[in-house]
């Protein structure tokens, strides 16, 4: 086992080194340039379509339920262990660097439901099936010719496997780890409820996944977000301070206990890509099913999933955090974390002790409970969808039994090793996702300039 965390850490160090973060930003950058920061530029546009009526395709499930669907994914653990886990090893600095991410990161997302949307396929069941390793091999070869499957099979691959920690394993831990402090339930029995109610919704496909995240994501980010605003504004004299401490560390390289600034990037970065999976490619698997013909209209919904995920519900978990008692100046000047806590037991010793009466335990253990369960129904449609382009779908069809019994499996398995895991597959997937949204941005340009023509011809 020591060899093996050894490699996966290897892995994953190479995967989020300076490479990585570089590729990350650039991409980000040139496609917010290209797009002229679509992202914020149309962000009233976007509530407006996404709250539409007016569904015009044949896919699966409804514009809405798209976005529903991949904030599923996204809105999990890393918006409250994640957020933690980079304040804890990267300092408040981190928490700058994940909205950069998040701000370059909407332009990301909009480009890849726009490819998405476009070189999505319908499937032997009659389904749509779209995503990054439909446009790194359809796209790149109608831009550039060539076999190009290899790159599409490349991140099918990736994302398979990183399906199992992201996903799954991170998740069930997660929640494990959650009631087991709240509540004192057993880990074992966590698994096991959290898996057969995975089990009763997977069967059902995209179609069942996308109800629960439509009843559940909205209820679920709300109710967060408001216990969180409610500890804020209860304790808005330390606000100043917590801001004072994420600008001022962002740039000096000190992470708790001190560290140098590749630290607190790569914490941010890290993180922040974990939590709103913009560049993973994950969430235009979602998108891609959405009952949507026009690809553009559809990448100005998603370009909301970053905004949401992280600008909004990362940062009322990091603020909560910063102005909660469980942080300090220690005597060296340096911030410490009382008691070292890490992950969700930081989040959850800052919620509590910001709250009186015990009620901020709950609020965590709420958010976790069904930030995770939906995630790991997305990141199930997912992995199946990245089988399927692999295989066959009779073959990615036993996919779900495996799932399940992994999502017990990952309430058991440590912490460290979980994250390990996803840190280094969630960059290798990135890879060859980012390469085709680069090569292939100037489709993406086209198709926005000429459906903003279209705008302006109606008068919108």
């Amino acid at each position: 086992m020591e060899t093996f965390n050894e490699i996966v850490n290897a892995v994953g160090s190479f995967a989020w080194g300076p490479v990585m973060i570089a590729l990350l930003f650039a991409t980000g950058l040139l496609l917010s340039i290209g797009t002229k920061i679509v992202q914020y530029r149309k962000i009233g546009y976007a509530f407006k379509l996404l709250f539409s009526r007016k569904v015009e395709g044949d896919g699966d499930i409804s514009p809405f339920a798209a976005l529903m669907t991949s904030l599923s994914a996204t809105i999990g653990t890393g918006n409250i262990a994640g957020v933690a886990t980079a304040i804890a090893i990267g300092g408040p600095g981190a928490v700058f660097w994940m909205w950069v991410t998040a701000v370059l990161g909407g332009a990301t997302k909009f480009s890849e439901a726009v490819l998405a949307v476009r070189y999505r396929v319908t499937d032997e069941l009659g389904e749509k099936s779209g995503g990054p390793m439909y446009y790194a091999s359809r796209g790149m070869e109608e831009k550039y010719g060539g076999n190009w499957k290899w790159l599409g099979s490349a991140f099918a691959l990736f994302a398979f496997v990183a399906s199992f920690g992201i996903g799954n394993m991170v998740q069930s831990n997660s929640v494990a780890d959650a009631v087991n402090q709240s509540l004192g339930v057993p880990h074992w029995v966590s698994g096991i409820v959290v898996a057969v109610a995975t089990a009763l919704v997977v069967i059902g496909g995209i179609k069942s996944i996308a109800k629960v995240a439509e009843a559940i994501v909205p209820v679920m980010a709300l109710i967060y977000v408001a216990g969180s605003l409610w500890i804020i504004f209860a304790n808005i004299e330390f606000l100043p301070r917590a801001f004072g401490w994420i600008f001022s560390n962002a740039f000096n390289g000190n992470a708790v206990g001190g560290g140098f600034l590749g630290t607190v990037v790569r914490m941010g970065v890290a993180r922040g890509v974990f939590s709103n999976e913009a560049g993973l490619g994950s969430a235009p698997i979602a998108h891609a099913a959405s009952k949507n013909n026009d690809p553009v209209r559809q990448g100005i919904i998603a370009s909301l999933g970053s905004f949401i995920d992280t600008i909004v519900v990362c940062t009322m978990t990091a603020l909560v955090i910063m102005i909660s008692p469980v942080m300090k100046i220690g005597a060296d000047g340096l911030m410490e974390i009382n008691n070292g806590l890490n992950g969700a037991a930081l989040t959850t010793a800052a919620y509590n002790q910001a709250l009186p009466g015990g009620f901020g335990q709950f609020i965590v253990s709420f958010g976790l409970v069904f930030f995770a369960y939906s995630t790991i129904l997305t990141w199930y449609f997912y992995g199946y969808k990245s089988l399927e382009y692999l295989t066959n779908a009779r073959v990615a069809s036993y996919y779900k039994w495996v799932w399940v019994v992994l999502i017990f499996v990952g309430a058991t398995v440590p912490l460290s090793f979980v994250w390990s895991i996803s840190d280094a597959f969630n960059g290798l997937m990135a890879i060859p996702n980012l390469i085709a949204l680069i090569a292939l941005s100037s489709v993406v340009f086209g198709m926005l300039k000429d459906y903003e023509g279209r705008l302006d011809k109606r008068g919108e």
